[in-house]
């Protein structure tokens, strides 16, 4: 018998003082089986970082053709595209040419910087790709704060991000492996 998603209730309360968004998003987050909780909190923080009314998570592992969280405009164009971890080259070119602009957030620690490494020299031609490395130590710190119901404050403030669950704070500091020359700001 095949496991089920696990539902997490998640209230994010994100304040981006560098893109002055400041809203609160309730979300119903299902996580997939194989789905670690580092991996559920780096979707949050990549959700978090991308805030906006239209964002929306996706069926993420479950299907091959979508990414984790995407953001369509009204007349449902693909603006966003998030992916995490480390998508093949193949996957990072059908994604820049199906979304404005295509965020990918790796991590992982040295395996990340082996992928980027191997892939990064066929990615030039795409002016709406970024790629954005997050260390495995500050992944596996986020990983422990995992609740089935969670209430997480997100502050970013100059590219520096404070995750907030409960009384535990994790810093964060993203690191900007390649910019998108086109459509940063959205």
């Amino acid at each position: 018998m095949a496991q089920k998603a696990t539902i997490y209730k998640v209230e994010l309360s994100v304040s981006d003082m560098d893109r002055h968004y400041y809203e609160t998003h309730k979300l119903t987050v299902a996580k997939h089986p194989s789905e670690t909780d580092e991996r559920l909190m780096i979707r949050l923080l990549a959700y978090a970082l991308n805030a906006d009314e239209q964002l929306q998570m996706t069926k993420g592992l479950s299907t091959d053709d979508e990414p984790d969280i995407w953001q369509k405009s009204l007349s449902d164009e693909l603006e966003l595209w998030v992916t995490l971890g480390l998508p093949s080259e193949k996957v990072v070119r059908q994604s820049c040419g199906k979304a404005r602009k295509v965020i990918v957030y790796c991590y992982g620690g040295r395996p990340a910087e082996v992928w980027w490494e191997k892939i990064k020299n066929s990615t030039t031609r795409f002016d709406n790709l970024q790629v954005v490395n997050l260390s495995e130590k500050t992944t596996s710190e986020l990983g422990k704060l995992v609740d089935r119901s969670m209430k997480l404050q997100v502050n970013i403030q100059d590219s520096d991000v404070m995750v907030n669950v409960d009384d535990s704070i994790v810093y964060v500091s993203p690191d900007q492996w390649r910019s998108a020359a086109k459509f940063v700001d959205m």
